[in-house]
């Protein structure tokens, strides 16, 4: 985890071994919203994948300015409750916007429910950077905040997803549907 410098502006990075994690920055909009349009990433996350004028404003208004509250909480070392955090997969080797890691609340589920989501573009699946990603979200969460207990689903069908979640320690705990849909739902405990 660190803080750099840029134009006068902290950037919240978790360092991984081949990834960083980093939150959203303004130029990051065009690289997330292709991404939600891989077929990959909106076959199983659908509500994601809106036009470029709504990405905009979810983007700027609400998803960035959700980082800087989440980040501002930890700072000041209150309790995050029912904030969200978003942060861009970024390939050390280039730099390169591949994918998103976060956490936030899934009201469909009963507490505790804060859960890790992720996603990758798909060029870059397979490679284990998802993985890293989440563990290093993860790693953070419990070190550096009030959370002890982490969820995360996917869908049955989601084999890759699935893996990631089991390669990050989640215990299996039963299916849930949620709009129409079968999740393997999973949680995990702070050591």
């Amino acid at each position: 985890m660190s803080h750099s410098q840029d134009q006068n502006r902290t950037i919240f990075t978790i360092e991984c071994e081949d990834i960083v994690l980093r939150e959203f920055q303004e130029d990051d909009l065009d690289d997330f919203h292709a991404l939600t349009w891989e077929p990959h990433f909106h076959a199983y996350l659908t509500d994601w994948n809106v036009t470029r004028e709504q990405r905009e404003e979810w983007f700027l208004q609400y998803e960035i300015p959700d980082n800087q509250r989440f980040l501002e909480a930890v700072t000041q070392g209150s309790d995050i409750g029912e904030l969200r955090l978003r942060l861009g997969i970024i390939l050390k080797a280039t730099g390169q916007f591949i994918g998103v890691c976060g956490t936030g609340i899934k009201y469909e589920l009963p507490a505790p429910n804060r859960e890790i989501l992720y996603g990758i573009s798909s060029g870059h699946r397979n490679k284990g950077y998802t993985t890293q990603a989440a563990q290093g979200l993860i790693k953070y969460l419990f070190e550096h905040t009030n959370v002890t207990k982490l969820i995360a689903i996917a869908e049955v069908s989601n084999h890759s997803s699935n893996k990631v979640i089991q390669k990050c320690g989640f215990v299996f705990q039963n299916d849930v549907v949620i709009d129409n849909c079968t999740y393997h739902y999973y949680r995990l405990s702070a050591n």
